[in-house]
């Protein structure tokens, strides 16, 4: 379920780029997923996730949102299935060796998605990956929730995320580079305005009902331009411009997208609004 513009297309005439994918993958770890810690915590606190929810974490990358449900007690199952180093990361961080005995066994990890009735049941879904900066980065989401339905209850709570308006996005500005760098390749996947009904669209399609909404500030700060590089980059959504007009071309591109939110200190800091849905299965 992580995003990315890569689809089938020649390269650039330049050398090859090759991305280490475990570099990536712990950038994303250590940079980038943190961003969206104000928004795991906005939903687990109206959702009062406690020692009574079993919460199924549908991409969950390198694990950091379940491993804040499983702080508030929560019995956890992570799914991720494009990105094996981010589940190895996520394994580290809720499953390391150190634990031994201790570690609890209300905690999995799982690279494809439970297909079998699990007793008890899961209370909680959650579907974090943010959609609605690209066309068609919510495709097959309404399918694997729907697919979800042996695993959970009537009434069960559905959580999906999405991005602000672009307006209250500034990230949106520095998205839009990645479509512009892969446009000569014409892929689908490009850059997109996010839409007011993103998330009520994918819930009715997964026969989902929507039961609330919100919206919470999740601003993206980096220490430099060499960390706010490095986070975005490891989003996976620069790929497809990277493959192609190469990777120096992308960083001097990204880096002049981000200049107008660097602060005289270097820090990177660009506010964001993201949205997020509670629906319920019927």
């Amino acid at each position: 379920m992580t995003p990315t513009l890569v689809r089938q297309h020649q390269p650039h005439t330049g050398p090859a780029t090759r991305v280490d994918l475990c570099t990536r993958a712990r950038d994303w770890s250590e940079i980038q997923e943190r961003m969206l810690v104000p928004l795991y915590e906005t939903v687990y606190e109206r959702l009062e996730v406690s020692s009574g929810t079993r919460v199924l974490g549908l991409g969950c990358g390198s694990g950091l949102a379940l491993l804040m449900a499983a702080s508030r007690g929560a019995a956890v199952t992570g799914v991720e299935t494009s990105s094996p180093h981010r589940l190895s990361l996520a394994r580290q961080r809720l499953l390391p060796e150190s634990a031994g005995p201790r570690a609890r066994a209300d905690i999995r990890l799982m690279a494809s998605r439970p297909d079998r009735e699990e007793t008890p049941a899961y209370t909680l879904v959650t579907a974090f990956e943010p959609i609605g900066c690209l066309a068609g980065d919510s495709e097959g989401l309404g399918e694997t929730l729907a697919a979800t339905a042996p695993t959970v209850g009537r009434g069960t709570p559905v959580v999906l995320a999405g991005w602000g308006p672009p307006e209250r996005c500034a990230t949106s500005a520095v998205l839009r580079v990645a479509a512009r760098l892969a446009d000569p390749l014409r892929v689908i996947g490009g850059w997109r305005p996010s839409l007011r009904d993103d998330l009520e669209d994918v819930a009715q399609r997964a026969g989902l009902r929507p039961d609330g909404s919100g919206r919470v500030a999740c601003p993206f700060g980096y220490a430099n331009m060499a960390s706010a590089l490095r986070g975005l980059l490891s989003t996976g959504l620069f790929d497809a411009a990277i493959a192609a007009t190469g990777q120096e071309q992308v960083d001097k591109e990204l880096a002049e997208a981000l200049h107008p939110h660097q602060r005289r200190d270097g820090t990177i800091w660009m506010p964001n609004v993201f949205r997020y849905l509670i629906a319920r299965t019927a």
